[in-house]
């Protein structure tokens, strides 16, 4: 049972009310997303579990490539169960105040209340989130941290579970945290049939990291772009302190200093991020057992690889492989999950 939120036990007869808040500007895939996902579960005697309702303060709604006839308007947060907010597509826009004083009002009555991508950045504006951890798209995790300092922002999971007050990443994540609440609400079968009716992957745990994109190295005077593009290309060599300092002509404690000013790491750290990053193209685009891609991007075994993997993505190399793979079958690891992204 999630804490904080009591589901609706499998006797009662009125749908858990689920208001899906509409708003001008509202990123059209996170409101279907949950609509669907809710939409589809079905108790094992066929009822539907959710009574799904997008709500919104006026009647129409313009988003950034078609116009809203919304049938609920913002009352219908006041008997919601869950408030889903979707993203907003420009982080300039306001949102209105009244539709702001419906979700907290609907938080502090106790309903659960979750966020999908840049819908945090209107849940924060509630203050719900005030002290809580919380995530959303990596693009705008800084500017979050900038606008609301008294959140605890993870840019680096897919979701995060406060009990009632939930908050995810950008795009599938929205999935996986809607899918999550269902499992919570229905138990782990429905669920999974939910997924497959939808023809997405199962529900990968919030923990996962978010499949970041990662800028490269500075070409500013100075910065260690040459140092680490040499990295980079021989990131299958053992790769020592010592031997990265010989090669930019400073002592290890000067390397490790200006490193960690430019890179934000040390050079171990980075190095191991570096050939996490190679191995998830690897296991993208590849058919290389896991041995095999261990030893091309540098780590000492599989195991090793497995370790380094879990910390800065979140998964294992297989379940990555499985979800991510672009080619269409991986020998003895099972097929490719049919949707996944």
């Amino acid at each position: 049972m999630i804490e904080g939120f009591t589901p609706r036990r499998a006797h009662d007869r009125r749908p858990h009310l689920v208001a899906v808040v509409a708003f001008d500007g509202v990123v059209l895939g996170d409101l279907s997303t949950a609509c669907e996902v809710f939409s589809l579960a079905r108790r094992k005697d066929g009822r539907s579990a959710y009574d799904v309702r997008v709500c919104s303060e006026s009647v129409d709604v313009e988003s950034m490539h078609v116009a809203l006839r919304v049938p609920w308007r913002l009352s219908s947060l006041a008997q919601a169960d869950t408030v889903i907010v979707p993203g907003v597509n420009d982080l300039t826009r306001p949102v209105p105040a009244s539709v702001l004083r419906a979700i907290r009002r609907a938080a502090e009555r106790g309903a659960r209340v979750a966020s999908i991508c840049t819908g945090a950045f209107v849940l924060a504006a509630t203050g719900v989130l005030d002290g809580l951890r919380a995530t959303t798209h990596w693009l705008g995790a800084a500017e979050l941290v900038r606008r609301h300092p008294s959140i605890d922002v993870d840019p680096n999971v897919l979701y995060v579970d406060n009990g009632s007050v939930l908050t995810s990443a950008g795009a599938a994540a929205g999935f996986d945290l809607c899918i999550h609440m269902v499992r919570r609400d229905l138990g782990a079968e429905i669920a999974a049939s939910v997924a497959r009716l939808a023809v997405m992957p199962l529900e990968r745990a919030g923990g996962q990291a978010q499949f970041i994109e990662h800028a490269p190295p500075s070409d500013a005077p100075g910065a260690m772009t040459p140092l680490v593009t040499w990295m980079e290309q021989n990131l299958s060599r053992e790769l020592p302190l010592p031997v990265i300092a010989r090669r930019a002509a400073m002592s290890t404690r000067t390397l490790s200093r200006r490193f960690r000013e430019q890179l934000g790491a040390t050079p171990a750290a980075w190095l191991a991020h570096a050939r996490v990053r190679r191995a998830q193209r690897l296991l993208e685009t590849t058919e290389l057992a896991i041995e095999q891609v261990a030893a091309e991007v540098g780590f000492g075994s599989a195991a090793v690889m497995r370790e380094h993997f879990g910390i800065v993505v979140g998964t294992n190399p297989v379940s990555y492989r499985r979800a991510f793979s672009r080619v269409g079958r991986v020998p003895n690891e099972g097929p490719k999950l049919k949707g996944a992204r």
